[in-house]
C-alpha cells in the first residue's frame, strides 16, 4: 500500500462515520435541538459568551485542539510502523476522538457552558468536581510547559544541536495576531462583514510568509528563555482579553492556514506519490515501551484528547450558536484534527529522502523522542510533499513552519484561558467567589512556567512531561467518557457509545501510567516530582472512576448543579465565578 492509497481509504471512513456515525449521536443519543436557547444567547456578555457564526467557531475550535500534540506524538509513534499508528489516528478519532469533544461540547451547552469539571459535579457529584479540576490543573500546565518549551526553539536561531531553527516563522505569526485584533474589531465593534477582511487578512499573511521564508535573524534576536519569558507573557494577555479581540479572530484566521497547508501537502503527496521509509509495523524498536498500551498514550491529540474536552466546555461551548452545531464543531473538527495526524503519521514514514536516513532517525527510541527534532522531521516530511507541486523548498518550508508555530500559539493562548477558567472554578468551590481574572490568569501562567523551566539532572524536561502529559491527557479523556456515559445513564439513553471507548480509554490509560510510575521510581531519570505528580494523577484518577461506578449503581440525576440550564439561571449563580 502507497501513502495515496492509505489517504484516500482514511478521507472515505472520515465521510462515512461524519454522515452517518455523528447523525446518530445527534438525533438518536443527545437529541440536539436547534429552538434551544445556548449559553451564548442566555449569558451573552462580550467577554466569553458570543454567539458566533458556526464557520468562524469551527476554526476558532480547530485552530484550538490542533496543536503540536497532532504532529508530535505521530512523529514519535512511528517508531512502531506507520500501520499502528495510523489505525490508532483514523479509527481512534472516528469512534473515541470525535464522541468525546461532542459529548463534551453538548454536556456543557446543556450546563450554562460551564466546564467539563464543574459539569461533573451536576453528573456525579462535588467530590467528583473537585478530582476533575485537579487532573486539568495538571494535565494543562503540563501540555503548555512543554508547548512553550518547544515553541520557545522554534523561534531560535537554533533548534537543537544540529538543527536550526525557524526564525522566519516570528514575523508571519506576529503579523497574524495584529491581523486578528484588527478583523475583531471591525466586525464586533464597527459591524464589517467577516468575508472580506478575512480574505484580505489571509492574503497578507500569506505574503508575509514569502516575504520573510529567507529571513535571517539579527545579532540581538532572544534566547530561547527570552523567548518563553515573551510566550508566557503573550498567554497571559490572551487569557485576559475579550474572546472576540484575539482569541476567535486569530484562531479562525490560524484555521485558514492550516486549512491550505494540509491541503497543498496532501495534493502534493497524491502528485508526487512516495512510497513508505518505515516498516509497516516494528514490535520491538530498541529500548522502546510496549506497543500496547503506549502507542494509544504517545498519540493522543489526533486520535483522542482530553484537552479537546476543555476546549468543547471551555470556550467553544459558551460561543455555540444552534446545539445542532455541535455535530459540524464538535465531531467535525475533531476529523479535521484526525487529518493532521494523518498527515504527520505520513510525514514521518514516507517524507524522508531514504529508508536510510528514516532508519538512522528511528534506530532507537532514545533517538525517537526528540520533541524539537520530531516536530523538525514533520516540518522536512511535510515541506517535501509540498516540494511536489513546484514550490521552491525555502517557501514550502516557511509555510509549514509558520503553519507549526500558529497553531501552537492558538492551543497555547486558548490553553491558558482555560486553565485561568479552571482556577477560577477551584477558588468558586473553595468559598472566593469573585476572583479577578489578572489574577486567575497571573496563576496558570505561573504553573505553566513551572514546567517550562523544570529541568532533571540539568537538562530540560520536556520528554519526561511529554510522556506524563500523555497520560494525563488520555486520562481526562476516560474520565470525560465515563462522565458522559454517567450523564446518558441518568436519562435512560444509550450510553454504549460512550461507554465502550471509556472502559478502552481507562484501561490502558492506567496501565500505561504505572509503567510511567516504574520508570520515574527507578528508571534511569528517576525523578521525584514526576513520580509524585504521576502518582497524585493515579489516584485521582481511580477515585473518580469508583466516584462514577457508585453513581451508575444509582443513577439519579444530581442536585447539586442543574445540569438542564433554565432561561432563569446564569453561569455566575451556577458556578459561583463572576460574570465578566
Amino acid at each position: 500500500m502507497t501513502p495515496a492509497i492509505a489517504a484516500l481509504l482514511s478521507f472515505f471512513a472520515y465521510a462515512v462515520a461524519y454522515r452517518y456515525y455523528g447523525g446518530f449521536l445527534t438525533k438518536k443519543v443527545f437529541r440536539l435541538d436547534s429552538s434551544r436557547k445556548t449559553p451564548a444567547h442566555l449569558f451573552q456578555d462580550g467577554v466569553d459568551y458570543v454567539p458566533t457564526p458556526p464557520f468562524v467557531l469551527f476554526g476558532h475550535h480547530f485552530a484550538s485542539i490542533a496543536g503540536l500534540g497532532p504532529m508530535l506524538g505521530p512523529a514519535v509513534a512511528v517508531i512502531w510502523g506507520w500501520v499502528p499508528a495510523l489505525l490508532w489516528v483514523v479509527v481512534g478519532a472516528i469512534v473515541v476522538g470525535c464522541v468525546h469533544d461532542f459529548s463534551a461540547m453538548v454536556l456543557s451547552a446543556r450546563a450554562q457552558g460551564m466546564s467539563i469539571g464543574k459539569v461533573a459535579e451536576g453528573v456525579i457529584g462535588k467530590r467528583a468536581r473537585t478530582l476533575f479540576h485537579l487532573i486539568i490543573f495538571f494535565g494543562v500546565a503540563l501540555a503548555m510547559g512543554v508547548f512553550v518549551y518547544v515553541l520557545a526553539r522554534l523561534f531560535s536561531v537554533e533548534l537543537a544541536p544540529g538543527h536550526a531553527g525557524y526564525p522566519q516563522a516570528v514575523p508571519p505569526s506576529v503579523l497574524l495576531m495584529v491581523l486578528a485584533g484588527i478583523c475583531g474589531f471591525l466586525v464586533y465593534r464597527r459591524k464589517w462583514k467577516w468575508f472580506p477582511l478575512a480574505t484580505a487578512a489571509f492574503l497578507m499573511e500569506l505574503v508575509s510568509i514569502w516575504w520573510y521564508r529567507d529571513f535571517g535573524p539579527p545579532q540581538w534576536w532572544p534566547t530561547p528563555f527570552t523567548w518563553s519569558v515573551i510566550l508566557l507573557t503573550y498567554a497571559f494577555l490572551a487569557a485576559v482579553l475579550p474572546v472576540w479581540i484575539l482569541l476567535q479572530p486569530r484562531d479562525f484566521l490560524n484555521s485558514l492556514l492550516l486549512y491550505l497547508g494540509i491541503g497543498l501537502a496532501f495534493v502534493g503527496m497524491f502528485v508526487g506519490n512516495p512510497q513508505f521509509d518505515a516498516p509497516a509495523v516494528s514490535f520491538s524498536p530498541d529500548g522502546a515501551p510496549p506497543i500496547f498500551p503506549f502507542v494509544f498514550i504517545v498519540i493522543a491529540c489526533g486520535a483522542a484528547s482530553g484537552f479537546h474536552a476543555l476546549v468543547s466546555s471551555g470556550t467553544t461551548a459558551k460561543q455555540l450558536d444552534k446545539e445542532p452545531h455541535a455535530q459540524p464543531i464538535g465531531y467535525g473538527a475533531m476529523i479535521g484534527e484526525s487529518m493532521l495526524a494523518l498527515l504527520a503519521t505520513l510525514a514521518c514514514s514516507a517524507g524522508f529522502a531514504s529508508n536510510t536516513e528514516w532508519h538512522h532517525h528511528y534506530h532507537s527510541w532514545n533517538a525517537a523522542q526528540g520533541l524539537t527534532q520530531n516536530i523538525d522531521a514533520f516540518i522536512a516530511g511535510t515541506s517535501s510533499f509540498v516540494i511536489y507541486l513546484g514550490l521552491p523548498a525555502a517557501t514550502a518550508s516557511a509555510l509549514i513552519a509558520t503553519v507549526v508555530v500558529s497553531f501552537a500559539l492558538t492551543t497555547l493562548d486558548s490553553a491558558t484561558r482555560l486553565l485561568r477558567f479552571n482556577i477560577e472554578e477551584i477558588a468558586a468551590s473553595a468559598g472566593i467567589q469573585r476572583l479577578n481574572r489578572s489574577i486567575s490568569a497571573a496563576f496558570a501562567c505561573g504553573a505553566i512556567a513551572v514546567f517550562a523551566f523544570y529541568d532533571v539532572g540539568g537538562k530540560p524536561a520536556a520528554l519526561a512531561l511529554w510522556r506524563l502529559f500523555g497520560t494525563t491527557n488520555q486520562l481526562l479523556a476516560g474520565l470525560t467518557l465515563v462522565l458522559v456515559t454517567a450523564y446518558l445513564r441518568q436519562r435512560r439513553w444509550p450510553t454504549w457509545p460512550a461507554a465502550i471507548p471509556a472502559v478502552f480509554m481507562m484501561t490502558s490509560t492506567l496501565v500505561a501510567m504505572v509503567g510511567n510510575l516504574w520508570q520515574f521510581a527507578f528508571g534511569q531519570q528517576a525523578d521525584l516530582l514526576l513520580f509524585a505528580v504521576g502518582i497524585i494523577l493515579f489516584i485521582l484518577g481511580c477515585w473518580l472512576v469508583v466516584e462514577t461506578v457508585l453513581t451508575l449503581r444509582n443513577p439519579t440525576i444530581q442536585q447539586s448543579v442543574t445540569i438542564e440550564f433554565s432561561d432563569k439561571s446564569s453561569p455566575a449563580s451556577a458556578s459561583g465565578g463572576q460574570r465578566e
